[in-house]
Order: C-alpha cells, then structure tokens, then sequence
C-alpha cells in the first residue's frame, strides 16, 4: 500500500526539480488506482475470513500473566509473582477447557502481605460463605459438525476428570441437561476474549462480546461458545448462602 501511497499521491518537496508535479487523478490513473485499492481491500477481507472460519485451539493462545503483591519483612510492597499461575488445569476429556486458577480467600483476608500463594496447596470448585474465588477459564471453540471427544470418554467420565482436578467441580453439574449447573456463590463474569452465550431456564439466552459483563446470582445456566474460536472468560465468586 505504501509504494501505491508514493506514485499516486507524491509527496511535495519544496525547491526541488525532482518532485513530480501535482495533478488531478482522473481517466485511466483513476481506474488503475482503484482496481489496485480494491485487490488490496478485497484480500484483506478474504484473509479475515479465512482466520475467523479456522477453528483455533486454545493452546495456540498464549497463557495470562497472573501479577501479586504482597510486602516484604520491612513492610515495603513488593512483586510476589509475576508469572503464569501455578495452578493450570487442562481437562483432557474437553480438548481446550482450560482453568486458570489465579487466587482464593476464605473468610475476612488479614491483608499482611505475606501469605503464601494459596494455589500451591491446590483448589476447589468454589468458595465456602464469605470466601473468594479468582479464575479465567478459557473455553473450547465451537466444535464442528461431527466432532466426537477423545476415545474412550463419556459424559461421566468427563465429569468425574473435573472433579478430581478442581474438586468438586464436576458435582455441580446437571447429568440429565449437559452444560448446566448451580453453585451457591454470586460470580461476576467479563469476557475477556472472543464472545460467549449465556442460557438460563427455559432457554432464554443472552450473547456476550468482548468486554460485557455478567452478575450471576447463584442461578441455573450454562455456557456455549458460538465461535470458531476459544473464548476467555474471567471470573470472581462471592460464597453465599441460599436464603
């Protein structure tokens, strides 16, 4: 595009007799000019198409740097970790649902700053009352027609895979309405990356892109990726109680 920049519209250089003189772009200039513009446009909208309708896999995507603070013995704050979180969950039977589990608080946090990284000692599913939960979960592309899981997997065994990676995760899990799920914890969720459908009861659903947000009131749903393409998803959840 730069080259067709300079011989159309030269670039004017005072006092010098080597500057083309400026003109008018008209008869068969015009016509060049836009047959060019247009292979130019019309290529770069068919290598956009080609990328979105190529499904990705979650593992072409780099991992989300987690970043925490803390304070040294001299009460200075410092960087505790800057680094992917020790805690990757890949669940084998669903090629791409990734769990990254960034953080998790019980009770009222003391805020001393020297707590150890709570995902060395593991996860779970969720936070008991008053208890926090920090994760992005990235979620497989949409699966093309005909697609069929790794051998030898089944519903329950998926499952019963999730539950032994984040504990008691797979528990939630509806086995008669496969996807949906309750938990006793209000999330707030933003979409990170790609774009993502929220169903609820009796199938309404709601489309998220990049950006939107989601206050999950401890309700019934589920999530469907409508893209070729992973979508990241962060989440906090506030443990509750059901009143």
């Amino acid at each position: 595009m730069s080259r067709l920049a300079w011989r159309w519209w030269p670039r004017r250089r005072t006092h010098s007799p080597e500057a083309p003189a400026s003109r008018p772009i008209h008869g068969d200039d015009r016509r060049h000019l836009l047959q060019a513009l247009s292979a130019l446009a019309g290529g770069g909208a068919l290598a956009a198409i080609s990328r979105t309708t190529e499904a990705k896999d979650a593992s072409e995507l780099p991992p989300p740097k987690r970043v925490v603070t803390g304070r040294n013995e001299a009460g200075k704050s410092v960087f505790k970790s800057v680094d992917v979180t020790s805690k990757v969950v890949e669940i084998d039977a669903n090629p791409g649902l990734t769990f990254y589990e960034l953080y998790m608080t019980e009770g009222v946090p003391r805020l001393t700053g020297l707590e150890p990284d709570p995902m060395l000692s593991g996860t779970k599913a969720f936070p008991g009352p008053g208890g926090t939960m920090f994760r992005l979960i990235s979620y497989p592309p949409k699966r093309p027609e005909g697609w069929k899981p790794p051998a030898g997997v089944t519903f329950e065994s998926g499952l019963k895979e999730m539950t032994e990676k984040v504990p008691g995760m797979g528990d939630h899990f509806e086995r008669n309405a496969p996807g949906f799920h309750t938990t006793e914890t209000i999330d707030y969720g933003i979409v990170v990356r790609g774009e993502m459908t929220l169903e609820l009861d009796d199938g309404e659903k709601v489309h998220l892109r990049q950006g939107d947000c989601v206050v999950q009131n401890g309700t019934r749903h589920r999530w469907r990726n409508p893209l070729p393409e992973p979508c990241l998803m962060a989440f906090i959840s506030l443990g509750g109680s059901r009143g």
